[in-house]
């Protein structure tokens, strides 16, 4: 069992924090909002820390989920009002960042942490709220071998897939690629339903035969259905979904790539956030389509 400090209470983080208490390690948490790391400390046990660098003080393992580049800086480099988690932690110990972040952030937390003789991971994961709550996520990792070793076995408490894929990172490249793949399935599957809807077919029927071909996808085992009936009040939301794909367009103007269906896709999302669905599932693309 280890001790360990988690770092971030959203949606993902907390089932992940609590998996980590289920499975007998002594965790530590903190969050922004107090409120919310005291209900998790009253359903789960554990500590509640008014302070990142509290929460990570003699954890040999900090886990950080938070929003986006600068929530990670701030939780973990601090400020001089307000120290991170890395003031407070000792040599030898290791940091994991599961925020979907930039590769850039990623180097530079690395950097600071090394400088401090401490491990680093980024770390972001797939498979959204459902599969955090299920211990059910994929991990893609950056790192060292040395720092992926030592978090590994924690790891494992709520993911069922792990990737070691390089230097530090990597796994946020890694975790882009994910979501280009994801955004242009969704959309090829929104006009899909979409046009078999209005040709008349029942669509219901029609899925569950193409399903089990080459068409098939998590998406559309996943998502088809509520797609069909209208339903997006749930799931991975438009919002998060725009700020990962603004960091991969950014990542790929850096590097020479060229996404021209991420960037269409992005611009859907932009109009569905106009319609009042930021908190709207991602599959939701369809509505643009089905509205007559």
């Amino acid at each position: 069992m280890a001790r360990v400090a988690f770092l971030g209470l959203g949606i993902m983080g907390a089932p992940m924090a609590g998996h980590l208490a289920a499975a007998g390690h002594e965790v530590t948490v903190y969050n922004r909002t107090t409120a919310k790391a005291t209900t998790w400390v009253q359903r789960h046990g554990g500590t509640a820390a008014l302070t990142a660098a509290g929460a990570a003080a003699d954890a040999q393992l900090v886990c950080v989920c938070v929003g986006n580049d600068d929530d990670v800086r701030a939780v973990v480099l601090g400020s001089d009002q307000t120290p991170g988690a890395l003031s407070s932690m000792t040599s030898g110990s290791t940091l994991v960042d599961h925020t979907t972040a930039s590769a850039g952030v990623a180097r530079e937390i690395e950097a600071a942490a090394s400088a401090r003789g401490i491990g680093f991971l980024d770390a972001p994961v797939s498979g959204g709220q459902a599969g955090a709550e299920g211990g059910q996520l994929t991990i893609m990792c950056g790192g060292t071998p040395e720092s992926f070793a030592k978090a590994e076995p924690v790891l494992t408490t709520y993911a069922r897939r792990i990737a070691h894929l390089g230097p530090a990172g990597n796994g946020q490249l890694a975790k882009m690629v994910n979501q280009l793949c994801i955004a242009g399935v969704v959309q090829g599957l929104a006009e899909g339903l979409d046009f078999g809807r209005r040709a008349g077919l029942d669509m219901t029927k029609v899925v569950e035969v193409i399903s089990a071909g080459a068409a098939q996808s998590w998406q559309m085992e996943n998502r088809s259905e509520t797609m069909i009936k209208g339903e997006f009040e749930f799931g991975f939301a438009v919002e998060l979904m725009r700020k990962d794909l603004g960091i991969c367009l950014a990542e790929a103007r850096r590097i020479g790539a060229r996404l021209p269906v991420a960037a269409l896709v992005d611009q859907f999302y932009a109009h569905i956030e106009n319609r009042g669905g930021r908190r709207w599932d991602t599959s939701s693309l369809i509505q643009l389509l089905a509205t007559d």
